[in-house]
Formats: C-alpha cells, sequence, structure tokens
C-alpha cells in the first residue's frame, strides 16, 4: 500500500491506496480514521482488481486536527479533494455510518465524480441522525416515524480515555455493543485494530470532533429523488444505530437503488463478513445491477 498526504486549504489528509484498475473511495464512519476499514477488506478489493483508497476525516487519524467549527458538508469537500489529490475523475464510493451521509452529499452535489455509490449502516439525509443520538442519550423517543440508536450503545461513546490498556478495553467494548447480540465477537481481532488506530493516529484518546459539525439540512432528503447513479444500499439488520427499516427508506428515496438486508450484521466490519460484502461490491459494481441475494449463501456466518 502506497500512503501520501493531500493538501486540502489549510489542511493535510492522510491517504492510502492499494490495487490497480477502477477507482473506490471508501468513506469511514463519524470521527473514525481510514483503518476503519480494515486491511483484509482492502486487500480482498484490490485483488478483485481495483484501486482502493481510505483516507482519514479531518480531526481523524494523520489527517489536520483542529476541530470545529465546520459542517458535514466540509467532510464531503474533504472527499472530493482527494479525490482530486489523486487525480482521479470519478469513483465507486463506498461509506458506511456518516460515510453513507457523506455518499448522499457526494451523489446529489458531485455526481460527475461518482461511478457508482454503495451506503452501508446508514441513514438517509431527512433523518435527524444527530439529533435522535442526543435524545437517545437522554432517554427521550427518537423524532419521526423511524427508530432511533440504542440509548446504552449511545452511551458507550462518552469520554474516551488517555490510558492505552483503559482506552482498548472502552473501545473493544463498543464493538461488542454495535455487534449482534449472541453472535460470535472477536475480542481480539478488535482490540489489535484499535492498537493500530492508537499508533497510526499518534493520541490515546479517541477522537470526538465530528459530533459538533453542522449537520445537512434535513430537507435535503428530498432531493435524493434526482440521483441518478447506480446505488447499493446495505442495511446490517441487527444494527443498533441506524435499524430496520432505515435501508428500505433510503432505498425508497433514491430512483432504482438496490436493497441488500443482512442478517447477523451489526454497526461494525467483523472478519467473518467481509469476503462476503467484498464479493457484493464488485458484483454490484461489475454489473450496476443488484447483487445476488444468495451470496451469503454462499458463506458460513
Amino acid at each position: 500500500m502506497s500512503e501520501q498526504f493531500i493538501t486540502h486549504g489549510p489542511l493535510r489528509i492522510w491517504a492510502s491506496e492499494a490495487g490497480k484498475g477502477p477507482p473506490v473511495l471508501l468513506i469511514a464512519g463519524a470521527n473514525a480514521s481510514g483503518l476503519m476499514w480494515p486491511d483484509a477488506f482492502v486487500a480482498m478489493l484490490a485483488a478483485a482488481g481495483y484501486r482502493v483508497i481510505r483516507y482519514d476525516h479531518r480531526d481523524t487519524g494523520r489527517s489536520s486536527r483542529g476541530g470545529p467549527p465546520y459542517g458535514i458538508a466540509d467532510l464531503a469537500a474533504d472527499a472530493v479533494a482527494v479525490l482530486d489529490g489523486l487525480g482521479i475523475a470519478r469513483a465507486h464510493v463506498v461509506g458506511l455510518s456518516l460515510g453513507a451521509t457523506l455518499g448522499q452529499v457526494l451523489a446529489l452535489d458531485h455526481p460527475d465524480r461518482l461511478l457508482s455509490l454503495t451506503l452501508m449502516m446508514g441513514a438517509a439525509l431527512d433523518v435527524d441522525f444527530a439529533g435522535n443520538w442526543a435524545r437517545a442519550y437522554a432517554g427521550e423517543p427518537a423524532a419521526g416515524p423511524l427508530p432511533g440508536p440504542r440509548a446504552e450503545v449511545i452511551r458507550a461513546f462518552a469520554a474516551p480515555l488517555a490510558d492505552h490498556t483503559a482506552e482498548l478495553d472502552r473501545r473493544v467494548a463498543q464493538w461488542r455493543l454495535l455487534s449482534p447480540p449472541g453472535a460470535p465477537f472477536d475480542a481480539a481481532d478488535f482490540r489489535a485494530r484499535e492498537d493500530a488506530e492508537i499508533r497510526h493516529a499518534g493520541v490515546i484518546p479517541a477522537p470526538t470532533a465530528h459530533a459538533a459539525a453542522t449537520p445537512i439540512p434535513l430537507e435535503r432528503g428530498r432531493e435524493l429523488a434526482q440521483i441518478r447513479l447506480p446505488v447499493l444500499v446495505i442495511q446490517a439488520m441487527d444494527d443498533p444505530l441506524n435499524p430496520p427499516p432505515h435501508g428500505r427508506h433510503l432505498a425508497d428515496l433514491i430512483p432504482d437503488a438496490h436493497l441488500v438486508e443482512i442478517t447477523g450484521l451489526g454497526h461494525a466490519l467483523p472478519q467473518n463478513h467481509l469476503a462476503p460484502l467484498a464479493e457484493m461490491l464488485t458484483q454490484f459494481w461489475h454489473g450496476h445491477a443488484g447483487p445476488s441475494p444468495d451470496i451469503y449463501a454462499n458463506w458460513s456466518e
């Protein structure tokens, strides 16, 4: 894998890439660096014949830090800057959680830069996710007809710690809550990933700045009907942050979007799901059609 820093105004954005072929831009979730996308997953996509790019959001990893004031729209502009810095005209964009929000903004404001769009474990732009996060923390119900995040998961994200071991323990506990109850959980794998993340960032406490970023106006959700790109929506059926039917709602707002609902997947990327997810994405990119519904039947959960 090659690494470089991309200049975007006063910012320096860390990016890495692997493989050759059509470009794929992986966009991580809130307060997550590019290492949220596991090395093994990147390697699978690269081996399938794609140029795979991941990058650190501002205020995460090795990218510039400084905190708000800025908005979610600025984080989307950072993604465009990464494409510009790497000389990429168009890419397959894959966004997870906040990355799915940014993917929607890119599809609306920069459709000429996307070959396709995959939205994983995300909420539509007309959902007040930031408000529902605060409501869940306060023990209040979500606004609107869709379910909000689970309160016990939200509260587990409070108070990052400065002690390396204690912070690793906290992060592994978070990933356990983000995973399906009763499902196998590889604590050692998530601990190793988070240890690599801390070493990558060079600081122990987890970043939190994105929580103060200005949200995208909810009325922009109406614009999703204008999207004319190939779109795949992946709903994790055991997602405690954006549970069903968030994926169905999002897919219904985008013309001709394909929806795949995956049982046994939460708001995380465990090792046992990486291969079928990679196959699902490459099948989608190859034909711009909905992936075969039996992909998961070919893999052991």
